[in-house]
């Protein structure tokens, strides 16, 4: 065993396994416990601001515990070159993150399990909210995928370690995921994290960096500006449904979007029954057949699926085939503007794809209504005319006797 360096006295770094912008993550040995561990540092010396964020947010995730959050064993600081330099120490994951997974994949992840997926982060991010903690930086390289498919969010709190308090919103980010009140130099928010889960969420669907750009000024217009085309007309196995939802995650105006992780997982729910998954009462998870003219399952897998109700996993081998169709009832907590009853895709795909005919349809005037018409639609005009009509008949009949 190779050790490189001490840290503290208890940590032996071995080998580094992962780099990023401002930090360095090394598997490393825990000689007081006997166990190998991952070690994160940053390479340069934070600012106090930043390093005290950085203590407070650690140690409310070395408080929690959730299965779609890293567990945090340790965290600490030590000196190097006259520096103080902040670590903490990870369990060892078995496994990739999803940028590794997505570059290593020879093919696109299906569309069930790429949401199911976004639920379990969803669900994370959720847990992390209530205790106010907002990750800043979320993006597939910060999302790590278990063996079994369970979800692990990593690096909390490590976006908001900048150089100086002046950049450090800016620095405390990656430009292709940041939401536009980021951008901005204003605080992030929950609300900042579901746009970022939005941009990952599209990405995984499409294959499309959805903000690139080849300069910093360019990707930041973007951000900002760019109303990207639905996800379905790139990939034709995303259903209408999750159109909508990643819509309204990636509204530039914060108070447009999701306004918790909570609503954005509920309708992800509700796009995994579209695809024919449903999790039963039991917080079981079940493939059900469509009914004829609906949208097309995708392939079954055998991966897991975080229960709705519950932190646990749930093996996805437990879904049943029902010859009988289903209908879809979604919980109070959905916010899509969509009927889950009938399958209104291709209504959808109409009015997002007009042909000819359609389009002569979606601009024409509409025709004024007769007198009769507009007579029996407003009650009003109605009492008027009644009355009109009887002082009429009652003068006729005085005139007549």
């Amino acid at each position: 065993m190779a050790v490189k360096r001490r840290i503290k006295e208890r940590y032996d770094t071995l080998d580094v396994i992962g780099k990023g912008g401002m930090g360095l993550v090394y598997k490393a040995y825990d000689t007081v416990v006997g166990r190998e561990v991952a070690l994160k540092t940053l390479r340069d010396s934070p600012s106090k601001m930043a390093l005290d964020l950085f203590r407070k947010e650690c140690g409310i995730l070395a408080s929690m515990s959730h299965p779609n959050i890293v567990e945090i064993f340790d965290i600490g600081e030590f000196q190097e070159d006259g520096a103080t330099k902040p670590y903490f120490v990870m369990p060892l994951l078995p496994g990739v993150t999803l940028d590794q997974l997505i570059r290593t994949s020879s093919q696109r992840l299906s569309v069930d399990r790429t949401v199911e997926i976004m639920l379990q982060t969803c669900r994370g991010l959720h847990a992390a909210h209530e205790r106010g903690l907002v990750h800043r930086d979320l993006k597939p390289s910060n999302i790590f995928v278990m063996p079994d498919d369970t979800i692990k969010i990593i690096d909390f709190g490590v976006a908001h370690m900048a150089d100086t308090t002046a950049t450090m919103t800016v620095a405390g980010g990656t430009l292709p995921y940041m939401a536009p009140e980021q951008l901005e130099m204003k605080p992030a928010s929950p609300l900042s994290d579901i746009f970022s889960l939005g941009t990952v969420l599209y990405e995984l669907l499409t294959d499309t960096k959805l903000f690139a750009g080849n300069d910093a000024t360019e990707i930041m217009y973007n951000v900002s500006q760019l109303r990207p085309v639905p996800a379905s007309r790139i990939n034709r196995k995303v259903p209408a449904m999750l159109d909508l939802v990643i819509a309204k995650a990636l509204e530039k105006d914060a108070n447009e979007r999701y306004q918790d992780a909570h609503q954005f997982a509920s309708d992800l729910r509700a796009c995994l029954n579209e695809l024919g998954v449903q999790l039963g009462e039991s917080d079981t998870t079940q493939r059900i057949e469509r009914s004829p003219g609906a949208l097309p399952a995708a392939h079954d897998k055998t991966e897991k699926l975080a229960a709705d109700q519950g932190d646990a996993t749930v093996p996805v081998d437990a879904r049943i085939h029902s010859a009988r169709p289903q209908n879809i009832i979604v919980d109070a907590n959905t916010r899509l503007a969509i009927s889950q009853v009938f399958d209104s895709s291709a209504a959808l795909a109409r009015l997002t794809d007009p042909d000819k005919k359609d389009h002569a349809r979606l601009i024409a005037s509409p025709r004024p209504a007769n007198f009769l018409v507009r007579i029996w639609r407003d009650l009003e005009m109605r009492l008027l005319f009644g009355l009109i009509l009887a002082a009429t008949l009652a003068g006729i009949y005085l005139a007549a006797y």
